[in-house]
C-alpha cells in the first residue's frame, strides 16, 4: 500500500461529537480533507449550522446531527436515523466534554454526575451503538478523547479526572471486546490546549507561564495540533494499533 493511501479516508463517514467548535471542529476539518464526509455533532443549534456552513463552504461533504450524548435515547434515536438515511458510520470520535472546577470536599453528586455523565458515559453509549455497526459492517474506527488527567491527576478537578481515566481504560475495554471485529479503538489524550474550555487558565498569566514551562516544546498546543493524530487513528496507516491512548502534549508527560 502507497504511503498517501495509508492516510486515505476518502469514502469513509466521520461522526465526531462536540465538533461545532474547538478540538472537534478542528479534527472534523481534518478528517474531511483526508477525504471524509462529516456528521457533526452538537446541543447549539445555532453553532452547528455555522460549523457546518463553514466546512461546506470549503468544499467538504458535511451534514449536522444534533443530540445530547448523554441521553441513551436520544443517542439510540439518531443511531435509527442513520440506519434509515442509509448512512454508515464508520469512525466514531468521542470528543464532546465538559470541565468543573471545585475541590472535591465541596463537590456536588449532581456535578460529579454530570462531569462523568458528559466525559465517560457518552463515549460508552455512542461507542456501543457506533460498534453494533461497525461489527455487522466488518470493522470500522473509534478514537476517544482522552486527557494528561487520563495518566495524572490536579487539584480542583475529580470528576474530569476519573472520566478522562476511565476513557483509558474503556478505550482499551473497546479494544479487548471488538478488535476480532476488525475495530480499532485508540484514544487521544491532548495536553494544555489553546481552547474556549481553557480560557481561564489561559488568561490566568501565572497558570500560562506555568504551561509554558512545563512543556518542553515551550508553548500551548492548538486544536490544529490533533488533526493528524485523528487521521492517523481513522486511517488504514492503524490498522494494528489497538487500545492505544497517543499523547499529544507538546512532551509534558515524558518528563519530571
Amino acid at each position: 500500500m502507497k504511503t498517501p493511501q495509508l492516510f486515505d479516508l476518502s469514502g469513509k463517514t466521520a461522526l465526531i461529537t462536540g465538533s461545532s467548535g474547538g478540538l472537534g471542529f478542528a479534527m472534523a476539518r481534518g478528517l474531511a480533507e483526508a477525504g471524509a464526509t462529516l456528521v457533526l455533532n452538537g446541543r447549539d443549534q445555532d453553532k452547528l449550522k455555522a460549523a457546518v456552513r463553514t466546512l461546506a463552504d470549503e468544499g467538504h461533504k458535511v451534514s449536522a446531527e444534533a443530540f445530547d450524548v448523554t441521553d441513551e435515547a436520544a443517542v439510540t434515536a439518531a443511531f435509527a436515523r442513520f440506519d434509515t438515511a442509509g448512512a454508515a458510520i464508520d469512525i466514531l470520535v468521542n470528543n464532546a466534554g465538559i470541565q468543573f472546577r471545585k475541590p472535591l470536599v465541596d463537590l456536588a453528586v449532581a456535578d460529579w454526575r454530570r462531569v462523568i455523565e458528559t466525559n465517560l458515559t457518552s463515549a460508552f453509549l455512542i461507542g456501543r451503538e457506533a460498534a453494533k455497526r461497525m461489527i455487522a459492517r466488518g470493522g470500522g474506527k473509534i478514537i476517544n478523547i482522552g486527557s494528561l488527567t487520563s495518566e495524572v491527576a490536579r487539584a480542583t478537578v475529580a470528576p474530569y479526572t476519573a472520566a478522562k481515566g476511565g476513557i483509558k481504560l474503556l478505550t482499551r475495554s473497546m479494544a479487548a471486546e471488538w478488535a476480532a471485529h476488525n475495530i480499532q479503538a485508540n484514544a487521544i489524550g491532548p495536553g494544555y490546549i489553546l481552547t474556549e474550555m481553557n480560557k481561564a487558565l489561559i488568561e490566568n498569566q501565572s497558570f500560562d507561564a506555568w504551561v509554558k514551562g512545563r512543556t518542553p516544546t515551550g508553548r500551548w498546543g492548538t486544536p490544529d495540533d490533533l488533526i493528524g493524530a485523528a487521521v492517523f487513528l481513522a486511517s488504514p496507516a492503524s490498522a494494528y494499533v489497538n487500545g492505544h491512548i497517543l499523547y499529544v502534549d507538546g512532551g509534558m508527560l515524558a518528563v519530571l
